[in-house]
């Protein structure tokens, strides 16, 4: 058994403990969490910190398979010369890119982070994931924009997700630019046929995205021009992205919309009319190496959304921190608590992976891991703060 003490303990699920002691086991399983030492606990060892115990963090969008690409992709370009270059850099040799992978699941586990949503297009990452300390749900992820070929597509997705299992695992589409109208159903017709199938959607992450479905214009046509695809088949929607791919969805599993860089009240308006279970994922430091923006936090921001935080791969990131993403967020947005980008970090993610029984919150029983975050300033992030991995 072992006691911290900090100047404050965050549990998350409840209100910061001032002068908080957590008390863990040898398996790190949480014991005690209050302001004074338990009566049995008083001849623990403990470890007296400055700054506050968290738990663990939780990255919900990550694609350690692209660890290798890694300062090869010109920052600010935007998304349409950012695909370009990520498929011109992506196929290296397998042993180089399972190395990158794998030095990128070390320094998430260093920098606190215990669970990780990771994207997949490639069996490269089974065997890292089995043997990793950290949890990982695994999202295959299926491109494919021509309708003719969405059977096959699906197919293929479902014998890679197989290679991963018994690991937690789901397929899912990448967005709504690269994915049919075909290929939707057949993914939603899967989610609702009883599979437990978790979705994960890149999201209006530049304002194309919404110009190529309000009007078949802007840069993805001569993307798919570049690629040799012709979409002469499709036509424009005369709605943003997301108002028009909404309805393809199931509602019977948690959906994680990723980025949303471009997302509008409107949108939020319009997914609060559907009958889906939406979740919303930031990646502030991949858009601004990306597109050089942030998405629009303060419109959703007390709207009773589920919102947690990604990395995003290290082919749009110079690391691989949660706390990286809140102090971007904190600097451009002050006016949003500690709480409340820990809650992001933390218990939003737990929940919406299905691991908040032992993940997300310190709560007696659970093994949610402990952060110590330091460099604060009257409870505010701060360009100095880090974090230290306590267990």
């Amino acid at each position: 058994m072992k006691s911290f003490k900090a100047d404050y303990v965050f549990p998350v699920y409840a209100d910061p403990i001032k002068n908080g002691i957590v008390t863990v086991d040898d398996s790190g399983k949480i014991i005690a969490v209050a302001a004074t030492p338990h009566p049995d606990h008083v001849n623990f060892p403990t470890e007296t910190l400055s700054g506050i115990i968290a738990p663990g963090f939780i990255n919900t969008h990550c694609h350690t398979e692209l660890s290798h690409l890694k300062d090869k992709v010109k920052p600010g370009g935007g998304l349409i010369s950012f695909i370009q270059d990520i498929q011109t850099f992506r196929n290296i040799d397998k042993a180089e890119m399972l190395d990158a992978a794998q030095r990128a699941d070390q320094q998430m586990y260093d920098n606190g982070i215990v669970a990780v949503a990771d994207t997949a297009n490639s069996n490269l990452t089974v065997a890292m994931k089995e043997k990793s300390k950290l949890y990982y749900h695994t999202f295959v992820e299926i491109f494919g924009f021509l309708p003719d070929r969405a059977d096959e597509l699906f197919e293929k997705a479902g014998l890679l997700a197989d290679e991963f299992r018994p690991q937690s695992v789901s397929v899912t589409a990448h967005a709504p630019y690269s994915v049919s109208k075909e290929l939707f159903k057949l993914i939603k017709h899967f989610s609702d046929g009883g599979n437990k199938n978790l979705l994960s959607i890149h999201n209006q992450e530049c304002e194309d995205e919404n110009k190529f479905y309000r009007y078949k214009l802007g840069g993805f046509i001569d993307m798919y021009r570049h690629f040799g695809i012709n979409i002469d088949y499709f036509r424009p929607q005369a709605r943003n992205s997301l108002q028009s791919v909404i309805p393809l969805l199931s509602n019977r599993q948690k959906i994680l919309m990723v980025h949303n860089t471009c997302t509008n009240l409107k949108d939020i308006y319009f997914i609060k009319r559907f009958d889906r279970k939406i979740n919303w994922c930031f990646c502030p430091n991949a858009n601004v190496y990306i597109e050089k923006r942030l998405p629009k936090v303060e419109l959703f921001v007390n709207q009773g959304l589920n919102i947690t935080l990604g990395t995003d791969s290290l082919a749009s990131n110079n690391g691989l921190s949660i706390l990286s993403e809140m102090q971007t967020i904190q600097q451009k947005f002050s006016s949003i608590s500690l709480q409340t980008l820990l809650e992001w970090g933390t218990k939003n993610g737990a929940e919406f992976l299905d691991i908040a029984d032992t993940k997300g919150t310190i709560e007696v029983d659970k093994s949610p891991g402990l952060n110590l975050i330091t460099g604060l300033d009257d409870l505010k992030l701060t360009p100095e703060s880090k974090v230290r991995k306590l267990i």
